[in-house]
């Protein structure tokens, strides 16, 4: 097993918990628990050598009554969707061009509408090296959607990237949110030097 297949099945282990997974790798078929809209896609094929692994799906929803359920006074539904890329090299056409599968896709399968509170697609690329400018082009990388003036909620695009050569995380402004649990899943991984970068 590569660098790249290792840190993808390391991810997918922290992920499997609470996040429906389908594969495109053909390592194996998980089992879905629940809602998985990612078994509609069909696999993709991108220049580059880049793969999508997997998509993982998170979905919560949460509801308030009054009385009985047929009273409800309000509804909340959250979700989220990774897409966990492989790359040889992150280039910039490769970024833009992966990135731009992510958002397409995700939003094919946000479930926008009343009680929708938000929908984050979240790109992630395990790559063995990244260009100067696709480290650049995904730290600026700003993509907000909101439906409805946000009464059907928003969209919020989650970019991020572990470069194997160095050891370093590079992120987003909105996917810093990912940085807490990529550094714990990756604690006693052997990247040459581990640590995290962001945008300033």
């Amino acid at each position: 097993m590569g660098a790249k297949e290792e840190a993808v099945e390391r991810l997918l282990s922290g992920y499997r918990r609470y996040y429906n997974i389908t594969r495109f790798d053909g390592v194996r078929e998980e089992e879905a628990r629940g809602l998985a809209e990612a078994v509609h896609l069909q696999k993709p094929f991108f220049s580059g050598g880049s793969e999508l692994s997997a998509v993982c799906e998170y979905y919560e929803q949460g509801e308030k009554y009054f009385l009985f359920h047929s009273a409800q006074l309000w509804s909340t539904a959250q979700e989220e969707f990774i897409f966990l890329f492989k790359v040889p090299c992150l280039t910039l056409a490769v970024f833009r061009e992966l990135s731009e599968y992510a958002y397409e896709a995700g939003m094919d399968m946000a479930h926008i509408g009343p009680g929708h509170m938000y929908t984050y697609i979240s790109p992630l690329f395990i790559c063995d090296s990244i260009d100067e400018e696709a480290r650049k082009a995904l730290e600026k990388c700003h993509r907000y959607k909101s439906f409805r003036f946000s009464f059907h909620g928003w969209m919020e695009f989650h970019a991020g990237a572990l470069e194997l050569k160095s050891g370093h995380f590079y992120f987003n402004r909105a996917g810093r949110c990912m940085e807490k649990g990529l550094r714990k899943v990756f604690t006693d991984y052997p990247l040459p030097q581990r640590g995290m970068k962001a945008d300033a």
